[in-house]
């Protein structure tokens, strides 16, 4: 699509020329990454059933991670229309799941994480001036303000601690702040009951083993650290007993491109291990694992805060934030010795979690369990100033997985 184009759509000045449905409100979708865009994915369907809205697409060019976005929204099959027209169109409700040029917008914004919430410090660009502190991502003080202005009319943050964060942060931003819970961990909640279902699809049977190898995104991640990880898990974990899944980071994905990602992982694929899309995947895998190995990206700790127990590959400790919940992560999970066997050290690493640790970790995910569809939906609807639908607010089911393969993606 030529950034130049103008879509016709129910919006705007020619709302009513070829419209069907009359809607009452629009909604704009600003997706700024592939990350952004698969948690906007979680959200939007809240909205998306009720016939008095229309929602429309749109990609921001804020990112480094915007290759394959323009597949993606394709891929998901609604309206889209280019970032010049989205800023000279009127919309009733913005949400995106990052920040970056959304003060150029005409429209009340929402904002939410895309991961687990504020806890990564922001990477220190290269540069011969000397070294400074670190924003906190996700609470940049220059994305919030812009011009002297708070921009989301909404700012959801998934815990009450990060209340404080902002406070010490960008304290003009705490009149919009609205704890909303973590929609995609009540989403892996919600969903546990399908973990047969989940385990059948990866091929897992009786008496087998599901290990899922996560990394996050940049040279101090698992794959950054090691990016033959697939290949020493594939060589060291007997295929009798155990089923290797991977989920790389959508960072991973953009920046190298898909043919290149899966070409990298070839022998790996061969040797049985099942290479997850980075749209959709790792949560079917998270909820039917047995086992994690990552680091501190936000599937690790979703992991462990759903009861997986979790071994560290690699862990950054100068990424991340001090006293953050990825940082109490890093202090009970145990780290994985490459240079020794690794089967002993999956099966000590589940005696590192009880119960009782899993369940502190969930408690530093989300102050309001279960009730971030209820919350989000009630700020979205009160922002659109529309009475919402009598019918409860449910966040979807996390659906069946897919892998890739050297042929694309298959059934897993």
């Amino acid at each position: 699509m030529s950034n130049d184009e103008w879509v016709p759509g129910p919006f705007g000045p020619d709302a009513a020329r070829g419209t069907t449905v009359p809607g009452q409100r629009t909604v704009l979708a600003v997706v700024h990454h592939l990350t952004a865009g698969t948690r906007l994915a979680e959200v939007l369907p809240l909205l998306e059933s009720d016939r008095r809205i229309q929602v429309v697409y749109t990609a921001a060019p804020s990112s480094h991670f915007t290759g394959g976005l323009a597949d993606y929204l394709h891929r998901l099959g609604g309206l889209t229309v280019p970032w010049s027209q989205a800023i000279r169109t009127p919309f009733d409700l913005a949400i995106a799941a990052s920040n970056g040029r959304l003060e150029s917008l005409h429209a009340p914004v929402l904002t939410l994480p895309h991961g687990s919430g504020p806890g990564k410090l922001y990477p220190r660009i290269q540069g011969a001036g000397p070294a400074a502190p670190r924003p906190v991502t996700g609470v940049l003080r220059d994305r919030l303000v812009v011009g002297g202005r708070v921009v989301p009319s909404a700012y959801v943050l998934p815990h009450e601690r990060h209340l404080r964060l902002l406070e010490r942060d960008c304290p003009e931003a705490l009149p919009v702040a609205v704890v909303g819970g973590d929609p995609c961990f009540d989403r892996l909640v919600e969903s546990r009951w399908r973990r047969a279902a989940y385990r059948r699809a990866f091929g897992v049977g009786r008496g087998r083993r599901l290990v899922l190898v996560t990394s996050t995104w940049g040279a101090h991640s698992l794959f950054g650290r090691h990016p033959d990880v697939l290949f020493r898990v594939a060589a060291q974990l007997s295929r009798e007993e155990y089923a290797v899944v991977a989920a790389l980071h959508p960072g991973i994905w953009t920046i190298s491109g898909r043919r290149q990602v899966t070409r990298w992982h070839t022998d790996c694929l061969r040797h049985g291990v099942r290479l997850l899309p980075p749209e959709e995947g790792w949560r079917a895998a998270l909820i039917a694992a047995d086992h994690v190995i990552g680091d501190h990206g936000s599937v690790t700790y979703y992991g462990a805060a759903l009861g997986v127990p979790v071994a560290l590959g690699a862990f950054a400790e100068d990424d991340v934030e001090p006293g953050s919940h990825i940082s109490r992560l890093g202090a009970i999970a145990p780290r994985i010795d490459w240079d020794a066997p690794l089967s002993p050290q999956l099966r000590a690493s589940t005696g590192c979690f009880g119960e009782d640790v899993h369940a502190a970790l969930r408690t530093e995910l989300t102050s309001v369990p279960g009730r971030a569809a209820q919350i989000l939906r009630r700020e979205m609807y009160r922002l659109m100033r529309l009475a919402e639908p009598d019918l409860p607010a449910r966040l979807e089911p996390v659906p069946l997985p897919y892998c890739a393969s050297r042929d694309g993606l298959r059934a897993a």
